[in-house]
C-alpha cells in the first residue's frame, strides 16, 4: 500500500511532483521513489511512497521502470501468485517477488486487457515510452483513490486530494453541489468531488492521457452489470467463497492482524483468518464507560473476548476516550472531503495502536452489511411496506405518541426511540424516496430550510442523481436492489473512502475480503429472501458463519461500529458547536441558514430528537470550509 503522485504535460511538473509526493509521506513512510521521462515537448514525471508489504527487497521499489514501461502503483493484487505463474509460462522471466512486478508485465502483455484480470484493490499509472500515454487506472469496486485535475491537455493526479489542494488550491473551486450532497448522506458520493476543477477516477475504470493532449476514457467492470447476471446465476457455496478470499487477503511479507468488534462480520473473518494463520492478532475499541451508557451502546467487549479465546486469537483492547476537540480538525484534514461519521476515529485509533505494535496490515468486515442486508435500514424497508397496509386510523395514534417521546434525558439516551421517529420519518413513502431517507440526514425540505436558497437547484440535482442511480438495474429483488445501491454509493463514498483515509494516516493498511470481485458475485445470487428472514437481516451469511462461530456469536444483536456522539454531543463538544452556530465560517458565508442551524441544536439539546449525527457533520463540514477558503 502506498501513495502515487504525477504529472503529465503540466508547467513545472517536476516541483510539483515531488511537493505532491511529500504530501503523501504518510501512505509510504518505507520509501520513495521518481521517475522522469520527455516525449517530444511532453514532459512526464511520477512520484511515489512506499509501505513495504510484499517484497520487502528493492526489487518491489517504485517507480518500477522496466523495457519502456514505468509504472506507480497502490495497492494489492490477491491473484498475483496465479498471474505470476500464467506470465511465466508465456516466457516472462521475473527479477522479485513483488505484485508491482507481476502487474508491470500483465500490463505489457495485454495492456487495459489486463484489467478485467485483476483481483485485489489497485489505482495506478503507468507510462508507455514507445507510445507516450500514461494510462490511470482504479480497481473495480472504488477500495483505492485517485483524484486528478486535467487542464490544457495536461494532467497532475494523486492518491489523496490533500495533496492537490495544497499545492493547487488558489486554482481550486469549492463545489458547492458536493456541499449539498455532503450534506445530505453525510459524505460526499464518489461520483462528485469537494473541488470542481477535480476529479475522482471511478471504480473499475481506466483514462489515457496521449502526448497530444487528447484523453480516452474507458470502463473494464460494472457492478450493475456484475448484479443483473448474478441474479439469474446458481447459488455458489457462500462460505467457500468467503473463505477463499479471506486466505487470498493474508498474503503478506508483513503481520497482518485483523479489527475484531465482537459482531458478525469481524468474528467470521477473524475466525477464519486464525484457521490459516493460527496465533493471529486483532484489536478491539471499547468507550468510557459513561459514554457508552448515555449512548445506550451494547456490550461488544466481551463478544469479541470470546471470538479471542475460542480461536487463540491475541487480542489487544483499546479503550476510547478520545481528546475530540483535537481529534476533530486532525480527521477533517485526513478524510480529503467532509465526512461526517465518527467511524473513522475509530478506524484511526485502532490502527494507529496496531502500528504502534509493529502491525502494517489489518483485515476488516467492511462490506458485509451493504452486500448481503445487514443494516436495520434494509429491514426496515420491508417492515415499512407492510405498515402502509395497516389502516390510518390505527397508524394516527402511534405516529403522535412516538413524536411526543425524548430521545434523551439528561442522563441516558433511548436507542428504541430514536430508531421508531427514524422509521416513521419514511415509513409511508415510496420505495426509492424511503430507502434514500432511511439513511441521509435530511429530507427535501428540511435541507431547503437549511441551506442558502441559491442552492435549491443544487439540492434537486443531488436528489435526482440518488433516484437514477437507485433505478439503474434490472433487478427485480427489493432487497438486492438496496444492496446494489449502497454497493455503488454508500461502501465507496463512505466506509471504503474513510476506511482507506483513516488507516493511512497510520501508515496501515487495511484489506476488505468482503469487498471483493468473487464475493460480490456471489452477494448478488443470493435472492433477498434468504438475506433478510422474518426479522434477521444477513441470513445467508449467518449461515455459512455457523459453521465456524458460535451461534451466540452469529445471532446476537447487531452492534456498532461507531461512537458516542450523543455524549459527545452534549458534553465535549457543545461549547464548539454554539460557535459554529455564531461566527462559523458556514453561517457568515450564507451557505447555511443561521435560524435553521440554530433550530437543529435546540431539538437535540431538548432531547425531542436526535441531531448529534448531523452536527457532528456540520462539525466536519465547517472544519474542512474553513481550510478549503484558506487555501490550506
Amino acid at each position: 500500500m502506498c501513495g502515487i503522485a504525477g504529472t503529465y504535460r503540466w508547467p513545472d511538473g517536476g516541483p510539483l511532483t515531488d511537493r505532491l509526493t511529500k504530501a503523501l509521506a504518510h501512505r509510504g513512510p518505507d520509501g520513495a521513489g521518481r521517475y522522469s521521462h520527455t516525449t517530444g515537448d511532453a514532459e512526464v514525471h511520477f512520484g511515489h511512497r512506499r509501505l513495504s508489504i510484499i517484497d520487502l527487497s528493492e526489487t518491489g521499489a517504485q517507480p518500477m521502470v522496466s523495457d519502456g514501461l514505468a509504472l506507480i502503483y497502490n495497492g494489492e493484487l490477491y491473484n498475483a501468485p496465479e498471474l505470476r505463474a500464467e506470465l511465466e509460462s508465456a516466457g516472462v522471466r521475473f527479477r522479485g517477488t513483488s505484485d508491482t512486478e507481476v502487474l508491470l508485465e500483465a500490463w505489457r502483455r495485454w495492456g487495459t486487457g489486463c484489467l478485467p484480470k485483476l483481483r485485489g484493490m489497485f489505482a495506478f499509472a503507468i507510462f508507455d515510452e514507445r507510445t507516450g500515454d500514461v494510462v490511470l487506472a482504479r480497481d473495480q469496486l472504488g477500495i483505492k483513490p485517485l483524484f486528478l485535475l486535467r487542464r490544457n491537455g495536461g494532467l497532475v493526479f494523486a492518491s489523496e486530494l490533500k495533496a492537490l489542494a495544497s499545492e493547487l488550491g488558489g486554482s481550486l473551486t469549492v463545489d458547492n453541489a458536493a456541499l449539498v450532497a455532503s450534506l445530505l448522506y453525510y459524505w460526499v458520493p464518489d461520483g462528485r468531488c469537494a473541488f470542481k476543477e477535480a476529479e475522482k477516477l471511478p471504480p473499475g475504470s481506466w483514462l489515457r492521457c496521449r502526448a497530444d493532449g487528447t484523453f480516452e476514457a474507458g470502463r473494464f467492470y460494472s457492478l450493475r452489470e456484475v448484479a443483473d447476471e448474478a441474479q439469474h446465476a446458481p447459488e455458489p457455496d457462500l462460505g467457500a467463497v468467503i473463505e477463499e478470499s479471506t486466505r487470498k487477503h493474508l498474503l503478506s511479507d508483513v503481520p497482518v492482524a485483523t479489527f475484531l468488534s465482537g459482531g458478525l462480520d469481524s468474528s467470521y473473518l477473524t475466525a477464519l483468518a486464525a484457521r490459516h494463520q493460527p496465533g493471529i492478532s486483532a484489536y478491539t475499541i471499547g468507550f468510557r464507560p459513561e459514554d457508552a451508557k448515555f449512548e445506550a451502546m451494547p456490550d461488544d467487549l466481551r463478544y469479541a473476548r470470546q471470538v479471542a479465546a475460542r480461536f487463540g486469537v491475541e487480542l489487544h483492547e483499546i479503550e476510547i476516550a478520545p481528546q475530540v476537540l483535537d481529534l476533530l480538525p486532525r480527521m477533517t484534514y485526513h478524510l480529503d472531503e467532509p465526512i461526517g461519521d465518527p467511524a473513522a476515529i475509530n478506524t484511526f485509533l485502532i490502527c494507529t495502536a496496531a502500528r504502534a505494535a509493529g502491525v502494517k496490515v489489518m483485515l476488516s468486515g467492511m462490506g458485509a452489511d451493504e452486500l448481503f442486508a445487514g443494516y436495520r435500514k434494509h429491514f426496515a424497508n420491508l417492515l415499512a411496506v407492510r405498515y402502509q397496509r395497516i389502516p390510518q386510523g390505527v397508524r394516527r395514534p402511534v405516529e403522535s405518541l412516538v413524536d411526543r417521546l425524548p430521545v434523551a434525558t439528561a442522563r441516558r439516551g433511548y436507542r428504541s426511540v430514536r430508531f421508531a421517529k427514524r422509521f416513521l420519518s419514511f415509513a409511508e413513502l415510496p420505495e426509492e424516496t424511503a430507502f434514500r431517507r432511511s439513511y441521509t440526514m435530511y429530507d427535501r425540505m428540511e435541507l431547503l430550510d437549511l441551506l442558502n436558497p441559491d442552492l435549491a437547484e443544487c439540492v434537486d440535482d443531488v436528489l435526482t442523481e440518488h433516484a437514477d442511480t437507485y433505478h439503474d438495474n434490472a433487478l427485480d429483488d427489493f432487497v438486492n436492489r438496496m444492496c446494489l445501491a449502497d454497493a455503488r454509493l454508500f461502501l465507496p463514498g463512505l466506509n471504503l473512502t474513510y476506511t482507506d483515509r483513516s488507516s493511512m494516516a497510520a501508515s496501515t493498511e487495511v484489506r476488505t475480503p468482503f469487498v471483493d470481485v468473487e464475493v460480490v458475485k456471489a452477494a448478488f445470487s443470493i435472492p433477498g429472501n434468504r438475506k433478510i428472514v422474518g426479522r434477521q437481516g444477513k441470513a445467508a451469511l449467518k449461515q455459512a458463519a455457523s459453521r465456524i462461530l458460535p451461534k451466540e456469536i452469529v445471532y446476537r444483536p447487531k452492534g456498532l461500529f461507531s461512537a458516542p456522539l450523543r455524549a459527545w454531543m452534549s458534553r465535549d463538544l457543545a461549547p464548539l458547536m454554539r460557535e459554529v452556530v455564531h461566527d462559523g465560517v458556514l453561517v457568515e458565508s450564507g451557505f447555511l441558514r443561521r435560524d435553521a442551524l440554530r433550530r437543529l441544536v435546540e431539538e437535540d439539546a431538548s432531547g425531542q430528537q436526535d441531531r448529534s449525527k448531523h452536527l457532528w457533520h456540520i462539525l466536519t463540514l465547517e472544519y474542512w470550509y474553513r481550510s478549503a477558503v484558506q487555501g490550506a
